[in-house]
């Protein structure tokens, strides 16, 4: 059976046949949009339902009859189609939610599951005998996935990509994710309104309709006030950032249009590693080299958490050697014998 994503203006629901396989999905994807979740997270739980019913349709399963121990066959086809660990772990995180929404309780449990098990914390966190039970909703069929640190771009890496901008629109865009750390969907839902020049603030939407304030550098000012002057279509849409040539012209700019802005760029072997998310990573990293606290940093990024900061600035290989030499240095002076 076929299962396909539609997009209905800002709004996305499954599409299978017959219609009646994929209601619970839609009255999901409809229960996300009423509680006021972005299109984007919509998006992303529709097109994970699409691989989840897939995958049930292939194995004979039905959602409201799955047992966790199937699971388990959802992690191999995954596997088998080569998906990242973080993504498996999140079509998991898909499956029971959209089954706990259709049935009102959890996955059951029986032969065959693999779940996490007890661990122990280590003398004076121990109880149960020197054993830390997790709480029994934690422990659940997830895949390993390792921890990756993302190293910021070099600062030349940072210069050959601005040097191959050629729009007053780009260099705003990318001053914008690496000199306040927007992200590319803060980016595309920027207006003309949102901008205080008088100020130098910047006003930002960002995950869950977060709203926050962010002081604006003058080099971000004066690539912004460029591009409204020289290339930005008078009459344009309420979205600051638009299509500058085509028949879409003037149309706000699309998720794809800002990917090709860092794709086509990527060809380059020079500039392999630069994407937005690596210039926001940049941005992060810089101020916490500039000794900027993480209270601060978790405001101007957005984070609602501070653990997710500490994670975003983790200290590249290039810092770490940096810091390691500097301390050979010290200590071969401390020990020479002439």
């Amino acid at each position: 059976m076929s299962f396909r994503v539609r997009r209905r203006g800002s709004t996305f629901d499954l599409v299978g046949d017959p219609p009646e396989a994929v209601a619970d999905a839609n009255r999901f994807l409809e229960g996300l949009r009423l509680r006021g979740l972005s299109p984007h997270t919509v998006r992303a739980y529709a097109y994970d339902l699409a691989v989840i019913y897939r995958w049930m349709s292939e194995a004979g399963l039905e959602l409201r009859a799955l047992r966790e121990p199937d699971l388990i066959g959802l992690v191999k086809a995954q596997r088998d189609a080569d998906a990242a660990p973080r993504t498996i772990n999140r079509r998991l995180t898909v499956c029971r939610l959209v089954y706990r929404f259709c049935t009102g309780h959890e996955l059951t449990t029986g032969p065959g599951s693999i779940v996490v098990g007890p661990h122990y914390r280590g003398r004076g966190k121990d109880r149960w005998l020197g054993l830390h039970q997790l709480p029994p909703r934690a422990r659940r069929l997830y895949v390993k996935a390792p921890h990756k640190v993302i190293d910021p771009l070099t600062p030349e890496e940072v210069r050959r990509f601005l040097r191959s901008l050629r729009r007053y629109r780009d260099i705003a865009i990318v001053h914008l994710m690496l000199f306040c750390g927007l992200r590319s969907c803060e980016v595309l839902s920027l207006e003309p309104g949102d901008l205080e020049f008088h100020d130098r603030r910047l006003r930002v939407r960002g995950k869950g309709g977060r709203e926050r304030a962010l002081p604006i550098p003058e080099v971000c000012v004066a690539a912004i006030r460029d591009y409204l002057r020289i290339e930005r279509p008078t009459g344009a849409p309420t979205r600051l950032f638009v299509v500058l040539q085509g028949v879409r012209r003037g149309q706000p700019m699309t998720t794809s249009g800002l990917r090709s802005l860092f794709r086509h760029r990527r060809r380059t072997k020079a500039l392999v590693r630069a994407n937005a998310h690596r210039f926001r990573h940049t941005f992060g990293a810089d101020m916490a080299r500039s000794g900027v606290r993480l209270p601060i940093l978790q405001r101007l990024m957005g984070h609602a958490d501070s653990r997710t900061t500490l994670g975003y600035i983790s200290l590249s290989m290039v810092d770490i050697a940096a810091d390691y030499q500097r301390a050979v240095e010290v200590i071969k002076r401390r020990y020479a014998t002439r």
